[in-house]
């Protein structure tokens, strides 16, 4: 299909014997066929993907039908997904739902669109606490049949929509959902057959949804929902519901259901947040807007945003489990969140019961945004920023009052507003500065630098300084903290605790690199320069890195608090033998400790030995996350969490790319199994665009495009005479790879790029997608555990 071919209506299936097979429901094709996968059609181009000419001002040609590429990944469900667990999400950052049904014999008839607000919370009043996420309420399709076989949904992760046949015991049904990209409005088309035709929509509040499907979903009795007042009115044809839970808190939902013909209907609905008429406006206009809009358009616009924000990178490898896998992470990140939307919690749209309905800075928000800076991604990473750059006073609130004069921090969790008293987790704030330095150092934006984290990593780093501790040694020590998740019941607290010994280390480093690149002359830097010289230093023992002084890992411990050197800080990187034995000693001591570990364990522990380069281990323990997943990607402990399968994207990021250091590695983890991949415009830090091609197990060529021309050293896994040249120039330099341990200078300015090889001839730039080593199709979705094996589809 072309990128200029319009797709309109309905999915395309033929065979269903519904009415307007060639009219307003669109063309027809075989049952289960996707467009744009047929060898007629044409490659879907975009305006970066024009290559240059080889020669004078050649460039990286990505040669990519991105519609068909990701066509093998999208999710899939050959039945009907009945829970949380295995449901297709659909989400703009805001607004979302999960889309199943339930097997009990009263909701047969009935698909469920479990609608979720990220923004909307509500005081408690049980108790102490933030005020949590709060359930909406779900939209149902209410179909006349129930939904029986063959029922077919499949999630198209290029469109950003899903597609369903739904066979019932009264006819058929083809429906098409999404939530819209730009607009604050879920969408639901349906086409039925006869026997369907007295389908309708219904909306029901959390406090009017039948207890068949409250239960279904499961019940926590850590989670707080509150009693809702409702409303219910009509404005101008569209129908709304107000949930009052008190003066100040609640929601707004509207809903339109729109009869195109007896059998096509299209029901727009949207939510606010709030119990005003402000709320009332807003969800009203929402749906006026969108149902007065010519439905063709107002999709194309919703597809577009998806088609450009894809193309913001490329990664392909031949494991294509892994490979789904990946690109269903970087759907789920922008359903998630936007630049403009709050940033991510622990579910993201998608609430479901749970004990966490909020936001952990323990390590769930640091890991769930790890994979948007590689992936060249930094507009998801832009909520983060905004958050805490949005709520810096209340950073400084969160420390006693005698700190708050040049001190902040923040606890384990809370609201989205940012308030929780720091006690004794000290370290969280600091580690958020971490990635906010990611992302700095990632687009090299100095206005970010000393906006947001400079003056925020300055007051977290002066709240240590206010604890530290001279000893006997004469050494600079802490006192008694929390290393995060480990001995979590007992609240064991230890002194001179990893998390805070090497973010408070990490933190004075940064300040130094930070005062140079402002020129600021900030009076603290010789404070800084001595904790550096007198902390004291990581505690070790035979075993590896400690928890603390005096306590080592004696038993499992699901989180790598106590590897935070390693990663994600890179203090201890593995540069020399003595550093790589600590850092493989630590990990197996660790990961054989197996009582405690989970999902984001394996993610851990894979981005850890892909530090070492060793890219088997990483691959096995990506592999055993694979087992710890639901049927669709989502991650599940006592309640649904989200960053455990974002934090798998950065761990395959971590074997193609990593670039901590000042030095960029090209495919430095890479398994043996993996003997081709490639990947396109992910992003390193220094602001530089890399593309890779990988063919038999070593590497073909290197692309480098400086984006703000600073310093750039790049690591391979050649030796010998590498060649490079500026793309515009027909100057060849050299460089012997083997005299520096593969590492080749290079001096770019902004908007320059450089292509790397070997040999004499001037390789073939051109990026395609690598042949998988499977037939697998579609793994996700479902679940379907003859697919985990690589059965064919």
């Amino acid at each position: 299909m072309g990128e200029s071919e319009e797709v309109k209506g309905m999915p395309e299936e033929s065979g269903t014997g519904l009415p307007g097979a060639s009219g307003e429901g669109g063309p027809r094709r075989s049952k289960g066929e996707r467009p744009g996968t047929s060898d007629d059609d044409v490659a879907i181009k975009s305006k970066a993907e024009v290559p240059e000419a080889i020669g004078n001002g050649e460039g990286v040609r990505l040669e990519l039908d991105w519609e068909a590429f990701l066509a093998p990944s999208d999710m899939e469900w050959v039945v009907k997904p009945v829970s949380w667990d295995e449901g297709a999400f659909i989400g703009n950052g805001l607004l979302g739902a999960m889309i199943y049904g339930e097997e009990n014999a009263k909701k047969r008839h009935v698909l469920r669109f479990v609608t979720g607000r990220t923004d909307i919370t509500a005081t408690r009043t049980d108790g102490q606490g933030f005020p949590p996420r709060v359930p909406i309420g779900d939209l149902h399709l209410e179909l006349k049949g129930m939904i029986y076989h063959p029922t077919r949904i499949q999630l198209d992760l290029w469109n950003a929509e899903v597609r369903s046949t739904l066979t019932t015991t009264k006819g058929e049904v083809r429906l098409r959902a999404c939530v819209h990209s730009v607009e604050p409005v879920m969408a639901i088309e349906t086409e039925a057959s006869a026997g369907e035709q007295g389908l309708r929509f219904a909306w029901y509040e959390q406090a009017n949804l039948d207890p068949v499907l409250i239960y279904a979903d499961g019940v926590n009795t850590n989670q707080f929902i509150p009693q809702a007042a409702v409303e219910r009115t009509e404005a101008d044809g569209i129908s709304v519901s107000m949930q009052r839970y008190n003066e100040q808190e609640g929601c707004v939902t509207a809903w339109k259901e729109v009869r195109l013909s007896d059998s096509r209907t299209i029901c727009y609905l949207s939510v606010a947040r709030g119990c005003d008429p402000n709320a009332v406006e807003q969800a009203v206009q929402a749906v006026a807007k969108a149902s007065s809009s010519d439905y063709d358009t107002w999709m194309q616009a919703h597809r577009d945003w998806w088609h450009r924000y894809y193309r913001q990178s490329f990664v392909s490898i031949p494991d294509r489990r892994l490979e789904s896998f990946y690109w269903i992470q970087m759907y789920k990140l922008a359903s998630a969140t936007r630049a403009d939307k709050p940033l991510i919690d622990n579910q993201g749209p998608w609430l479901a019961p749970t004990p966490w309905a909020g936001v952990w800075f323990n390590m769930n928000v640091q890991m769930s945004y790890s994979p948007v800076y590689t992936a060249n991604r930094l507009d998801i990473g832009e909520s983060l920023v905004r958050a805490i750059a949005d709520n810096q006073e209340q950073l400084i609130r969160n420390v006693a009052e005698p700190y708050r004069h040049n001190s902040s921090g923040l606890g384990r969790s809370c609201s989205f507003d940012l308030a929780s008293q720091v006690d004794d987790e000290v370290g969280n704030l600091t580690w958020v500065c971490h990635n906010l330095w990611r992302h700095y150092r990632y687009s090299m934006d100095d206005e970010l630098l000393r906006n947001v984290l400079y003056p925020v990593l300055r007051r977290s780093v002066n709240y240590y300084n206010h604890h530290l501790e001279e000893g006997e040694d004469g050494l600079l020590h802490l006192p008694p903290t929390i290393s995060p998740e480990y001995g979590s019941f007992m609240k064991t607290r230890v002194r001179d605790c990893h998390y805070d010994l090497a973010l408070l280390r990490w933190g004075c480093e940064t300040l130094l690199a930070i005062c140079k690149r402002l020129g600021e002359d900030d009076p603290l830097q010789e404070r800084w320069r001595i904790i550096l010289e007198w902390l004291v230093p990581l505690p070790v023992d035979e075993t590896g890195f400690m928890i603390g002084d005096n306590t080592p890992l004696a038993y499992g411990h699901r989180h790598f608090s106590h590897l935070l050197a390693v990663f994600p800080l890179h203090m201890v990187s593995g540069d020399n033998d003595q550093e790589r034995e600590l850092i493989a000693k630590s990990l197996e001591h660790w990961i054989r400790k197996e009582g405690d570990l989970r999902g984001f364990s394996m993610t851990g522990a894979a981005s850890i030995a892909a530090v070492l380069g060793r890219g088997g281990e990483a691959l096995r323990y990506l592999q055993a996350l694979q087992h710890m997943l639901r049927p669709n990607t989502m991650y599940k402990e006592a309640g649904p969490v989200i960053e455990t399968p974002l934090a798998g994207a950065e761990a395959i990021h971590d074997m193609l790319l990593q670039s901590w250091g000042d030095v960029i590695r090209v495919f430095p983890a890479v398994p043996d199994e993996w003997r081709d991949a490639a990947f396109h415009d992910l992003r390193a830090e220094g602001a530089f665009l890399v593309s890779a091609r990988r063919r038999d197990g070593r590497t073909s060529w290197i692309r480098v495009k400086s984006l703000a021309g600073e310093p750039c050293l790049v690591k391979t896994d050649w030796t010998g005479v590498v060649r490079w040249k500026r793309c515009g120039s027909d100057q060849i330099h050299t460089a012997d790879a083997g005299e520096s341990d593969g590492r080749i200078h290079l001096t770019l300015a902004p908007g320059e790029e450089a292509m790397l090889y070997q040999g004499d001839e001037l390789p073939d730039f051109t990026i395609r997608p690598v042949e998988p080593t499977s037939k697998l199709l579609r793994p996700f979705g479902g679940h379907k555990p003859w697919r985990l094996y690589g059965f064919p589809d």
